[in-house]
């Protein structure tokens, strides 16, 4: 049975998509600690991280660099805080959320609540960035 990121990127559920190629996509998190908290993903359904082929691996850190400069230019932080957790959805995937402290990646934290507006208008703004 097919993740839901898998779906996402076949267009089956709905996402506020910030960037794509022929091999990865960039999505907000639904759920997010911080505005223009971005999920990461390869396309190709992997469940854990450490399984994807070298070339795979190394392109999706490359991609998600690029997506991480681009949530730089448009949210206020101190940095771009990185993580792999890996056990929530069975679909390898790197979470890139706006930090000013330590604390900001603590997922014990209640979530934002956008409304879908915000979420369009962060996705747009981060995507005229994305390079």
């Amino acid at each position: 049975m097919a993740s839901i990121f898998t779906k996402i990127v076949k267009g089956e559920i709905p996402s506020y998509k910030i960037a794509e190629d022929d091999n990865y996509y960039a999505f907000l998190d639904i759920n997010p600690l911080a505005k223009g908290h971005t999920l990461v993903i390869p396309k190709k359904e992997i469940d854990y991280i450490f399984d994807i082929d070298d070339d795979l691996y190394q392109g999706l850190f490359l991609f998600a660099k690029r997506v991480a400069k681009a949530i730089e230019k448009v949210i206020p932080c101190e940095r771009i805080g990185m993580t792999v957790i890996g056990l929530e959805v069975p679909h390898a995937h790197i979470h890139l959320i706006p930090i000013n402290s330590i604390y900001d990646m603590d997922f014990k934290q209640p979530k934002l609540k956008l409304s879908q507006e915000e979420f369009e208008d962060i996705a747009a703004k981060i995507r005229k960035e994305f390079i």
